[in-house]
């Protein structure tokens, strides 16, 4: 037996029914009857639809605390080692590939340890890291164009 002789089993294949396409059972409204909302093309009312009464998830009590806050690319200091060059600035690290998302704004978090002294441009950076590069003998620059809250309220310099 030869791969081009390979065939399905005598009657395990069926062709699509075909509706629309004149007599035969499925010609005219194509299964769907006469007019109304499920006749018309795009039809359907939704998943959670429930005859026009609010949805149960929007009956439902909400309790908790749901922070909308602006979530970082985070970078870390033990990955400052995989990027060259003294100044780091957000084209270094997405060419270094520390950048996934390119519409975040970047974080400078204090996790591992920094080798050499470096400028890095980030929009946010915890203060353990800012001292960290600042020991190192570097310094890290804040962007003014991203809001970054009391915590990264003091620039480096």
């Amino acid at each position: 037996m030869k791969l081009h002789e390979l065939t399905p089993a005598p009657g395990s294949r069926k062709n699509r029914k075909r509706v629309g396409r004149g007599p035969g059972g499925t010609d005219k409204t194509a299964g769907r009857g006469h007019k109304g909302q499920k006749a018309r093309s795009g039809a359907g009312k939704g998943q959670f639809f429930e005859g026009g009464r609010s949805t149960l998830i929007s009956r439902l009590p909400k309790r908790g605390f749901n922070n909308v806050g602006t979530t970082y690319e985070v970078i870390n200091l033990s990955q400052l080692d995989r990027v060259e060059g003294e100044t780091l600035d957000r084209a270094a690290l997405e060419r270094a590939g520390l950048v996934r998302r390119k519409n975040r704004p970047l974080k400078l978090l204090a996790r591992g340890e920094v080798t050499r002294a470096v400028t890095i441009h980030v929009d946010a950076a915890s203060e353990a890291a800012v001292q960290a590069v600042q020991a190192a003998g570097g310094r890290v620059i804040l962007n003014a164009s991203t809001d970054t809250g009391s915590e990264n309220a003091e620039q480096a310099g």
